[in-house]
């Protein structure tokens, strides 16, 4: 039987995009299914393996307006075991100032770290090393996660050594973009850095990882 998962979607932060292309890349080994604000309680989540809160456009505060009055919901699914999985956006509110379920580990700026290769926000790619493997990964304003690395394991660094994705007990969360689709691409800067679904494996790769802790 295969381990099911939810996606929140809340367009344009956790965007409609980003969760399809984690549906596309999670779908050989996931049954998936999404879900809103207005679904988030305790029955939701009941039998359910792994929550994902994708990324998108906005400012992370945008938590506040968004799932603040509904955190509680996700804390309790998180503290009896449920696995968490925050990209971009939702690996911010991973973080201390929002659901707070990250321990001793901080998602700050990428864009504002020392040797940092992307000084802005904007569409684009940078590279990362992903279990040893050189990648070129979309991304747009992600984060760093920061913190004592005694108490996660980092999968994916940026050029700078910071982490870029992690797994700490039943939370994973990764800065850039993975789930990224081919109309990601378009522009025409970007079109040699697509990346075939390699990084639709990678990330299918992280989720199955994940629900093993």
């Amino acid at each position: 039987m295969k381990p099911k998962a939810k996606i929140f979607l809340h367009h344009p932060e956790c965007s409609v995009q980003s969760g399809t292309g984690i549906y596309e890349a999670l779908s050989p080994y996931f049954k998936l299914g999404f879900f809103k604000v207005d679904d988030i309680r305790d029955k939701t989540f009941k039998g359910i393996d792994l929550v994902v809160f994708p990324g998108g456009l906005g400012d992370s505060d945008s938590y506040d307006k968004i799932v603040r009055p509904y955190e509680d919901t996700i804390k309790n699914y998180v503290s009896k075991g449920g696995h968490y999985l925050g990209i971009c956006m939702g690996a911010y509110w991973a973080g201390p100032y929002y659901f707070n379920i990250l321990q001793q580990t901080i998602p700050v700026q990428y864009i504002k770290r020392p040797r940092a290769k992307v000084r802005r926000s904007f569409g684009t790619t940078t590279q990362v090393n992903w279990l040893d493997q050189k990648q070129d990964m979309f991304f747009y304003d992600g984060c760093s996660l920061v913190g004592d690395e005694t108490r996660f394991k980092v999968i994916a660094r940026y050029s700078n050594k910071d982490p870029m994705a992690i797994i700490q007990n039943n939370i994973g969360a990764i800065g850039c973009h993975p789930e990224s689709m081919p109309s990601w691409y378009t522009k025409k800067f970007m079109q040699s850095r697509w990346h075939g679904y390699e990084h639709h494996r990678l990330l299918l790769d992280f989720s199955k990882r994940l629900i093993k802790h």
